[in-house]
């Protein structure tokens, strides 16, 4: 192209975009960067952690949540949640430090639901202001179980004598090896019913008038689809984490995910670095570690099964 010295016309770029415009555009995004929206990621079962499989619990949590929560420029932190449930005190620590650093950092905190929010899973995405599901999620579950096995009729077929010493007489309750007392069922039942009750005051204080079930209905341990947990008020809608960020703050917005640094075992126990095969002690942490990750793999296993997943 060629260009007259005397033409008031822009000097203009192979692919004819006039160089000031581009200039221009460009000071603008420095000057007006996209918000950013920092995601969390709740994935998995609540409470027993190890060095060889994940577990929430605030102790591993409490870092990402402070960096998402840091992050000055952003209007909000996502929770993408995918987690059957587990410990309720887990469940209450880590709810109740997203909603101080909500407070403190002044942000909107939403809650995504993946496959399952359900139990302990509910009480993690109802700390957040709103709660968004997929139709075919799974939410609810306020409730509490206990579960366990009796053995006391097998081992006696075998001739098994139990042999339980205990400074206190109740200090062996619940034991699956003799049988049940009704006494010690009553105390059970004592401890699940106050746990119940915190539970529903968390539902009630966070959704509040949302609620839109009887609470002999929300409360019941029952689960629902995300649809008719939207119809409870259990949730605020049908959605996912980018559209509905899109529709809040713009086609610009970008969803960042805040996660956690691995442990020193798991970098260790890489299988093409130096430390493998592991061996004297920690071959024996190893192993250690690879008996309480198999245990903890079937307690989550059955926490999925509670909700058909």
């Amino acid at each position: 192209m060629t260009v007259d010295p005397t033409s008031s016309d822009p000097i203009r770029d192979p692919d004819h975009t006039p160089r000031g415009l581009r200039r221009r555009g460009l000071f603008h995004r420095l000057r007006h960067p996209p918000p950013i929206v920092p995601v969390v990621r709740l994935y998995g079962a609540i409470g027993r952690a190890g060095p060889l499989r994940g577990g929430l619990a605030l102790s591993g949590l409490a870092p990402v949540l402070e960096r998402a929560f840091a992050v000055k420029r952003a209007p909000a932190v996502a929770l993408a949640i995918n987690s059957p449930g587990g410990s309720p005190v887990q469940s209450a620590l880590i709810a109740a430090r997203i909603r101080e650093l909500a407070q403190e950092k002044d942000k909107r905190v939403f809650a995504f639901v993946e496959d399952v929010a359900a139990s302990g899973g509910y009480w993690l995405a109802a700390a957040a202001d709103e709660i968004y599901v997929d139709a075919a999620s799974i939410v609810g579950s306020i409730g509490v179980v206990s579960a366990g096995f009796g053995f006391h009729e097998a081992i006696a077929r075998y001739g098994i004598e139990r042999r339980v010493h205990t400074a206190g007489e109740r200090k062996a309750i619940l034991d699956p090896f003799r049988p049940e007392r009704e006494e010690d069922l009553a105390l059970l039942r004592e401890i699940q019913a106050s746990v119940h009750e915190l539970f529903k005051a968390h539902v009630r204080a966070r959704r509040g008038a949302k609620l839109a079930g009887e609470e002999d209905e929300l409360f019941s341990g029952a689960f629902w689809t995300g649809e008719r947990g939207v119809a409870l008020g259990l949730a605020d809608g049908l959605g996912h984490l980018r559209p509905i960020l899109r529709e809040r703050y713009g086609a610009r917005v970008r969803a960042r995910v805040v996660g956690a640094e691995r442990g020193w075992l798991r970098r260790r126990l890489r299988m093409d670095g130096p430390a493998w095969p592991p061996a004297g002690a920690e071959l024996d942490a190893w192993a250690e570690a690879a008996a309480g990750g198999a245990l903890g793999a079937l307690e989550e296993r059955a926490l999925w099964q509670r909700v058909g997943l």
